[in-house]
C-alpha cells in the first residue's frame, strides 16, 4: 500500500468525503462508518474541499434562516 492517512469523521462529513471521492479518487479504503484511508498526497486537497463544503453549507443555512 502506498503512503496513506486515516481520517476520522462523523457521518455527515463521511458523506461529503464519499461525494468528493466521486469527483477525484483519493479514498484507498472505506474502513467503517467513521474512518476512511486516503492517499497522503491528497490530504491537503481533501481538507480544503471539506472547508469549502462546510463554509458553503453554513452560508446557505444563514441565508435560509434570514
Amino acid at each position: 500500500m502506498s503512503h496513506c492517512i486515516v481520517l476520522h469523521s462523523d457521518a455527515a462529513v463521511k458523506q461529503i468525503l464519499l461525494t468528493l471521492n466521486e469527483k477525484q479518487s483519493f479514498i484507498i479504503e472505506d474502513l467503517d462508518d467513521f474512518h476512511v484511508v486516503i492517499k497522503v498526497d491528497e490530504e491537503f486537497w481533501v481538507r480544503r474541499q471539506l472547508d469549502i463544503e462546510v463554509c458553503c453549507t453554513t452560508i446557505s443555512l444563514l441565508h435560509t434562516n434570514s
